[in-house]
């Protein structure tokens, strides 16, 4: 097998991520939000953007609100349908949870809710959701130890998309949070091609 693309779903805060060093040893491309930024050569994605490997098509969904940058991304498999057939969620919705938005406040956290509902909750139900962590991520505040879920299961269970409106969720959103991790700073700092 040949690595064809590196997608990242947004710069990561809680550990060095290694795009560059694949991207040098096996010659594909990375490929972030436009807004990213990041002190290095990417292909940019849009809303929409899709990235064709083969029969699969991975479709770029902006969901900002964990990040600026955040995307998720859609999976479909052209030899069975053009349905989609699951979603890789990023930091954005977890088995249980949502993303953290208190690095950028409540603003942020006005936007994750919008990204929630008017794009991933969008989805049909039996889309499959597949999230970037696991209970024991700084990420989030109550993330399950389950690896994936679908769309509808979260739209019924996940008590972080049951608010009503994008202020009740903000509020409720930035009471438990863990704390930043101690090299924040010097992890995203490097995540964007900067000196630490």
């Amino acid at each position: 097998m040949r690595i064809e693309a590196i997608v990242l779903t947004h710069v990561h805060a809680d550990h060095r991520s290694g795009e560059r060093v694949l991207a040098d040893v096996s010659g594909a491309q990375i490929y972030l939000h436009r807004s990213a930024d990041v002190d290095y050569l990417f292909t940019p994605l849009d809303d929409g953007s899709e990235i064709s490997l083969g029969n699969v098509v991975i479709r770029a969904l902006h969901t900002p609100g964990h990040t600026p940058e955040s995307i998720s991304l859609l999976v479909v498999d052209r030899t069975r349908s053009e349905t989609p057939w699951m979603v890789l969620t990023g930091d954005t919705l977890f088995v249980g949870d949502v993303g953290r938005p208190d690095f950028g406040g409540t603003d942020a956290a006005h936007t994750l809710y919008a990204s929630l509902h008017e794009k991933l909750l969008a989805l049909p139900d039996d889309v499959e959701v597949y999230p970037a962590h696991i209970s024991g991520s700084p990420c989030g505040r109550a993330i399950s130890g389950k690896p994936s879920s679908t769309i509808g299961f979260e739209r019924r269970h996940n008590a972080s998309l049951a608010y009503a409106t994008a202020e009740e969720f903000a509020s409720a959103l930035f009471t438990g949070v863990p704390p930043k991790p101690t090299d924040f700073d010097q992890t995203i700092a490097f995540n964007r091609g900067r000196p630490a």
